[in-house]
């Protein structure tokens, strides 16, 4: 059964704000970690995005090394490297490298989806089915970080025995069934993939096996946060949000004010970018507390891995900030 309180992390995106650059967005991502390491969130993961202007954290395994340099005892993470945009092996020396340089601090979440368009596919040199392999690949790396190679003559250096604790990522029964078989704590993308959350968890839990790491089935569960001061500015916040979402799907080049943002929210197509945010606590720190106890239960989790929304590194940190307190973690 899922703990109570369940444990909290962070998924970080790396955003690079309108007016900033990369640097920028690193530097914002050491100041979430380290606020989040001071307050006694879990862990912090970074996402795999390719082609994506408002992303910064495509070359996952070098942002985290930055992180971890900066940060002392928090754990840090992918969440995920999309597997099937690389080999197992460089993948399992990287991860293995920041293993060795800080013990016990990394996590390794993998997905199978590309983390880009068609277009950026191709730029990657990706195999369209390689995909397919998802399930061999893991295998693959598993084998790689525990020192039992299963390829003949290969070892990873560094990654041989790490033991890099792995999770899979996923957003559909197929990462269910696959984190169940294998014997993996499974991670549901709820916060931008809502629709088969409970099914896929269901799924997990029904038919996990028990494995060398991990004895029971464990859940994470992405949903979005926007806490504030107040209910009127968090919902501020999540109109801005909102409207900036419309803009990132809308073709480039296009100006799109906040009137016309507002109608195309209103619009069925709208509706389809508001569907992507089911899931998200905005209000004042109290209302945030129940939407999340409640979404634990919904998601029958056992840790919450929250998106900080808010518009701006100040915003975002101040809702972190507001967060911990109310959930009644424990400061370093």
């Amino acid at each position: 059964m899922p703990q109570s309180p369940p444990r909290l992390s962070i998924l970080d995106l790396a955003l690079i704000g309108k007016g900033q650059t990369a640097r920028d967005a690193f530097d914002n991502s050491v100041r979430v970690a380290q606020l989040a390491e001071r307050l006694g969130y879990e862990r912090v993961w970074y996402a795999e995005h390719h082609n994506m202007a408002q992303i910064g954290s495509s070359a996952t395994s070098v942002l985290i090394a930055h992180v971890a340099a900066h940060t002392e005892r928090i754990r840090l993470g992918a969440g995920g490297i999309m597997l099937p945009n690389h080999a197992p092996l460089p993948i399992a020396e990287q991860f293995g490298t920041l293993a060795e340089l800080h013990p016990g601090r990394i996590d390794l979440g993998l997905g199978r989806a590309p983390g880009s368009d068609q277009v950026t596919m191709r730029a990657m040199r990706r195999d369209p089915s390689s995909s397919d392999r998802f399930p061999q690949d893991v295998q693959e790396l598993q084998g790689y970080l525990t020192g039992n190679s299963l390829v003949a003559g290969v070892q990873a250096t560094p990654g041989k025995g790490t033991e890099v604790p792995l999770y899979i990522l996923g957003s559909s029964l197929f990462g269910a069934k696959l984190a169940a078989a294998l014997g993996l704590p499974y991670a549901f993308a709820s916060h931008f993939s809502p629709q088969a959350l409970r099914q896929a968890v269901a799924t997990y839990r029904h038919e996990f096996q028990p494995s060398e790491q991990q004895a029971e089935p464990y859940v994470m569960a992405g949903v979005n946060v926007i806490a504030a001061d107040t209910g009127e500015d968090a919902e501020a916040q999540a109109l801005a949000v909102r409207r900036a979402r419309v803009r990132m799907f809308v073709q480039k080049g296009v100006d799109v004010s906040d009137e016309l943002a507002d109608e195309i929210l209103a619009s069925p197509q709208g509706q389809q970018i508001a569907e992507m945010m089911r899931y998200s606590a905005i209000g004042s720190p109290d209302a945030v507390k129940e939407y999340l106890d409640g979404f634990a239960v919904h998601a029958d989790a056992d840790e919450l891995i929250v998106v900080a929304a808010s518009p701006g590194i100040d915003a975002r940190l101040r809702s972190i900030e507001l967060l911990a307190g109310v959930a009644g973690l424990v400061a370093a």
